[in-house]
């Protein structure tokens, strides 16, 4: 896209308006169009998207978070740094999300918000989490951030919550040449708060702070770029269920792997290509395919109620699905430009790896 983005960098240049000008303002606008919100803030990443929203709701010392433990750690972090609890919920072993059944036992009075993390490009079963939300008057804040344009019988990423977030981090689907975030909500008093928060808490006088906020804003070079790249979003996922339909056809013939699953009338936009990995042969495929250079990942070995920095605190919390996953899974090559000698180089090399099912 060189020959549309290198011309809108320029020009924001050469405006002098490099923080909330009109690219932002034109951003907001057409990614909410997208998404399906009424309102949508451009932050500088998903983690301050994450903290704001959880702010907004009021979430602090005394609160419960539920969320899920596998995920990147921004996502309990925040829930931490306001002072909340977090109640680790497990997954399914099958989409790698929350678990809409596991949800009801974590509830307690104290409970404030739910964060689904729609993972690795799949919407969480959005339909029965804000059944039991809204059946108990529970806010529900959508970690969107790998899965911007995934859709599922409830509608778009970051539209059927009460609050959606987002990242632009640059290995995203959507993704700038630096960090940012997003913000989307239906509620207009979330919206102020956001914009607020975004600015040190200033509200309508730029020297007037009505909170205690952040330095929380999108640059106009990031918006520019995200307004050209967010025009052929749809087709660049397009481009990568192409490439995860030709892994699936491949791997379901195999032994000791297990494709990711679409589940029934959602859209995976496979922001990563997941795969299980049995028999205790992840961490050997992995080194092998390293080895010929060909680029995989584990998301995420530590699930984030292991991780050091919560001192042990969740040494109790047993989440099987969960510590499964972190021991099976590997995420291979999947991005738009892929070729098909590329693909196949893949599917060649975790071959060897398995052997076929004959």
């Amino acid at each position: 896209m060189r020959e549309e983005i290198e011309p809108a960098v320029l020009d924001v240049l050469r405006s002098g308006r490099y923080i909330l000008g009109p690219q932002v303002e034109a951003f907001e606008k057409e990614a909410a169009d997208y998404i399906g919100a009424k309102y949508a803030i451009a932050l500088n990443s998903g983690t301050d998207a994450l903290r704001i929203a959880l702010k907004a709701v009021g979430v602090g010392p005394g609160s419960e978070v539920i969320t899920s433990a596998f995920s990147y750690f921004a996502t309990c972090e925040v829930i931490t740094e306001l002072g909340a609890d977090v109640v680790f919920c497990d997954i399914d072993p099958h989409t790698f999300n929350i678990n809409p059944e596991k949800i009801g036992e974590r509830i307690t009075p104290k409970t404030k918000a739910i964060i689904p993390v729609h993972l690795f490009g799949q919407l969480c079963d959005m339909r029965k989490i804000m059944e039991i939300a809204q059946d108990e008057g529970i806010v529900v804040i959508e970690d969107a951030c790998q899965a911007i344009g995934a859709t599922g019988p409830a509608g778009k990423a970051g539209s059927t919550g009460d609050i959606g977030t987002f990242s632009f981090f640059p290995s995203k689907n959507l993704g700038a040449v630096g960090d940012g975030g997003l913000l989307t909500t239906n509620d207009e008093k979330v919206a102020e708060f956001a914009r607020s928060m975004r600015m040190h808490g200033v509200k309508d006088d730029r020297y007037r702070h009505e909170t205690f906020g952040y330095n929380s804003r999108l640059d106009e070079i990031q918006a520019a770029i995200l307004r050209i790249k967010l025009r052929r979003l749809d087709e660049l996922i397009e481009k990568r269920r192409q490439h995860a339909a030709a892994h699936d056809d491949a791997f379901s013939q195999m032994d000791n792997i297990e494709p990711p699953t679409e589940a029934p009338s959602f859209r995976h936009t496979y922001h990563q290509y997941t795969v299980r990995i049995g028999n205790g042969k992840r961490d050997s495929i992995f080194e092998s395919l390293s080895n010929s250079k060909i680029g995989c990942a584990i998301y995420y070995k530590i699930p984030l109620h292991r991780q050091p920095a919560y001192g042990g605190r969740f040494s109790e919390v047993k989440l099987p699905e969960t510590e499964r996953a972190a021991e099976e899974v590997l995420s291979l090559p999947i991005f738009p430009e892929m070729t098909i000698d590329e693909r196949n180089a893949v599917i060649a090399a975790v071959k060897k790896e398995l052997g076929d099912r004959d």
